[in-house]
């Protein structure tokens, strides 16, 4: 039983958590939390008091997003509505279901045309954080479909996306067979929203459409028929905007996949009833539907580009009735388009290449850059085939100067985002020597191009042309053995056909002049900075540029001072899976910069670069690379260059690199000091002479074991090697290797082991006999049992006798105090 000051407390305790709640109701947490503390401290278990606490708690959770999202509501242009998105993108702060819902209901209960576009950050926002939400809408969309649909189509493209996530979302799904009827809910849904009039969110249900189709086309593309595919091959036209046009281009494709023959036949028939109806809107419609699917389906739309008559028939027609018409650029799109088409290439050039010279000079600014990448599309198809002919002269049908100085001038005059056109013709242009050439010599172009690449808004189209110009001026051509030289002597025969002599531009000295420029007028911080926002393509173009660039000694230094090491090792661990083909050229690139530079300087102690991660960066090299042509013997040239920047990195005074070139690289490396060819195996052999002044190193072949033997008498014999250069290299690991008791014994068990390393003092070469005499010094030096065995060894060997020669004959300081030092110990 309570006593009356007990009852007291409990009486005072309930009333002050009343007030508190009424306190919490109106808004004012602070006063109400002292209240409770006080009365938390007077009944710490009563019921009222922890009912009180909780809604605090809640209460001062959810308020400010509740409120701010009631002030949203109440004056949708306030700065309430991102305070909302703010608080919900919020990691830190959790949204009660009640509220989550809360939020989402008080925003749906509103017409769209009454919030402003805040309210779709809003909804995605509330999505993404809180599953609550996604469950509810999951729910709402099974029961009825059209009305969630139409209540949020409206409010803008993030919810309309995530309604379209939440219905492919299977993890929400208890019945695969609800989701898939769901799915194609939606699906019908976005069509019929995109065949109602006008195109004011023609993106919004075409990327819904080409998404659904991207992730599920067999269970939605039978609802396609072709008034709904003609739909969206409408919003293909070039008038539209490129975001409509893009999601088009997917959706149609991502359709014709699944579709195959069906979907080809719809294609057909919809630009085949559109030309022939000859009226300017459907002439542009069918010739901006087949230049979009070209690259995609180039099978299909060739035959109809080069049916009999075509173009000869409509030529005539752009120089009178559609002249100065979105024909004329409907057109210039398809000829564009069709030159990827070897067939059509001939074929524009044959029939159109008078009209786009007329282009050239009368067009728009646009069309006259479009005409020029198209002239410089098939007038480099002509050079080529004009290579293949048997030496006969040909006149260009095609003004490549003319070409070229239009698409400069163009990219001069235009916006960054309008240089695309002109960009991708230069990148065809620019595959012709004469063109790198006067390109290189244009600094004044190069750093327009610069400038161009260096804009953090480019689209992934022209950082690919920037870039192709780019690795175009630095192609080095591949260097051919005799065996694949006449193997295309063969293949010219074959095509009797008379092989012609190489372009004296393309030699590697003018390949070099061109590289070296290009590095002189700070290509290095334009790669760097273009490349974090690249492709995969535009990456490997960087690779493939740096891997030229790289081939002069002389401007390694300039380059890994410029952040290239740094570059290439991030596209390394950027490949990742079975990309080792693709990152083949930015091992090799790394190799030859690394190569030539201090890897303390490369790799400070106190720098977020770190020397042990390059060693498996270079690892690739050495293996046969996926990507190798199987016609032709293996290019060696990697795996050599690997070797000496392994070789160089194994000089670093941090012993993790050591460690790591030994975890990552020492199978392969062993293997190849067993190469045919001579230098490869001169590489391997340095590499290990370095790596045999460390422990990593020395415990390969000192720590007693049957295969630490059988490396010892490898290294033995290399020593014995006709390339004093190997000799040299394994004699300086054996005198290292040679201070540790095990490999002194392991050497003394290995049968003309002595033999050799005295066959080094004899020799002409100081460096040789310096090497062999330090092996006998410290074979004769070494105590105990085994320096007893090795002088034994030395003597039978004639050994007093050879260092005596050697004493004699020399006059170098160095190798006559180890000299003295051996015969000293044999004679003890």
């Amino acid at each position: 039983m309570l006593s009356q000051s007990q009852v007291l407390e409990k009486d005072r305790a309930t009333t002050l958590a009343q007030s508190a709640v009424d306190l919490i109701n109106d808004g004012q947490f602070e006063p109400a939390s002292r209240r409770l503390r006080e009365a938390a401290s007077l009944g710490p278990n009563n019921p009222d008091v922890r009912a009180a606490l909780l809604q605090l708690h809640y209460s001062q959770e959810i308020s400010p997003i509740v409120n701010a999202c009631n002030l949203y509501i109440s004056d949708p242009n306030s700065s309430s509505g991102k305070d909302v998105t703010r608080m919900l993108t919020d990691s830190d702060h959790h949204v009660p279901k009640e509220a989550a819902l809360g939020i989402l209901r008080s925003i749906l209960e509103k017409k769209p045309s009454d919030l402003t576009s805040e309210q779709d950050d809003i909804l995605v926002a509330l999505i993404s954080s809180s599953p609550d939400v996604r469950r509810h809408l999951m729910a709402e969309f099974k029961k009825s479909p059209t009305q969630l649909f139409d209540n949020v189509y409206e409010r803008g493209d993030g919810i309309v996306n995530n309604l379209r996530s939440i219905v492919s979302d299977r993890s929400l799904w208890y019945d695969e067979a609800q989701r898939k009827e769901a799915e194609r809910d939606l699906f019908q849904l976005l069509l019929a929203k995109l065949m109602e009039s006008g195109h004011d969110h023609d993106g919004r249900s075409l990327r819904g459409l080409a998404l659904l189709l991207a992730t599920d086309a067999d269970a939605v593309s039978s609802l396609m028929d072709s008034d709904s595919f003609d739909t969206i091959l409408a919003c293909l036209d070039i008038r539209l905007s490129p975001d409509v046009r893009n999601q088009a281009t997917l959706a149609t494709s991502k359709y014709m996949e699944a579709a195959k023959e069906e979907g080809q036949k719809m294609f057909t028939q919809f630009v085949v009833s559109k030309a022939a109806k000859k009226k300017k809107d459907d002439t542009i419609v069918a010739f901006s539907a087949a230049a979009s699917l070209f690259p995609i389906v180039p099978n299909v739309i060739a035959p109809l580009f080069l049916t009999e008559g075509f173009l000869p028939s409509l030529l005539p027609s752009l120089d009178n009735t559609l002249k100065r018409s979105k024909v004329e650029d409907a057109f210039l799109f398809l000829l564009n388009s069709a030159c990827i088409d070897g067939a059509c290439r001939l074929a524009v050039r044959k029939y159109c290449t008078d009209w786009l010279d007329q282009m050239l000079v009368e067009g728009t600014e646009d069309q006259q850059a479009v005409s020029a990448t198209i002239l410089a599309k098939v007038g480099i198809s002509e050079t080529m085939n004009d290579q293949q002919q048997d030496g006969a002269v040909h006149k260009a049908d095609v003004d490549m100067e003319e070409v070229v100085q239009m698409l400069q001038k163009t990219i001069y005059t235009q916006d960054f985002a309008g240089s695309l056109s002109s960009l991708e013709g230069l990148a065809y242009a620019s595959l012709d020597p004469k063109v790198k050439e006067e390109i290189i010599k244009d600094t004044r172009f190069l750093k327009k191009l610069y400038d161009i690449l260096g804009q953090s808004d480019n689209s992934a189209e022209v950082v690919i042309g920037g870039l192709s110009i780019l690795s175009n001026l630095a192609q080095y051509q591949p260097n051919l053995s005799e065996e694949q030289k006449k193997l295309a002597q063969l293949k010219a025969y074959a095509n009797t056909s008379k092989s012609r002599p190489p372009n004296p531009l393309n030699d590697d000295e003018h390949v070099g002049r061109r590289c070296d420029i290009l590095v002189e007028t700070d290509i290095m911080p334009v790669l760097v900075k273009s490349s974090p926002r690249s492709s995969p393509s535009a990456k490997k173009l960087i690779d493939k540029i740096l891997l030229s660039l790289s081939k002069n000694q002389k401007t390694r230094g300039k380059l890994a001072q410029q952040g290239a090491v740094r570059l290439l090792m991030q596209h390394l661990r950027a490949a990742t899976g079975p990309t080792e083909g693709e990152s083949y050229e930015a091992a090799h690139a790394l190799a030859r910069i690394l190569i030539s530079v201090n890897p303390s300087h490369v790799f400070p102690a106190t720098g977020s670069l770190q020397a042990a991660n390059a060693a498996p960066c270079l690892v690739s090299l050495l293996k046969d690379p996926e990507s190798a042509n199987s016609d032709g013997p293996r290019d060696l040239l990697p795996v050599f260059e690997s070797l000496l920047a392994l070789t160089n990195l194994a000089s670093s005074t941090d012993d993790t690199v050591a460690e790591a070139i030994m975890r990552h690289a020492w199978d392969t490396v062993e293997d190849l000091l067993l190469a045919k060819n001579t230098m490869i195996q001169r590489a391997a052999c340095e590499l290990v002479c370095n790596l045999a002044a460390t422990e990593a190193g020395v415990a390969k072949f000192a720590d007693g074991s049957k295969r630490a033997g059988h490396r010892l008498h490898l290294i033995l014999a290399l020593a014995d090697v006709e390339d004093i250069s190997t000799r040299k290299a394994a004699g300086g690991a054996l005198a290292m290797l040679t201070e540790f008791e095990s490999a002194v014994n392991g050497i003394l068990d290995i049968k003309r082991g002595i033999e050799i390393l005295f066959d080094l003092c004899k020799e002409e070469d100081e460096g040789l006999v310096h090497r062999g005499l330090v092996c006998i010094r410290n074979i004769v030096c070494a105590v105990g049992e085994t320096g007893r065995r090795g002088k034994e060894e030395v003597k039978r060997a004639g050994g007093l006798d050879i260092l005596m020669g050697c004493l004699k004959k020399s006059r170098n300081q160095n190798l006559l105090s180890v000299g003295v030092e051996a015969l000293k110990a044999c004679q003890s």
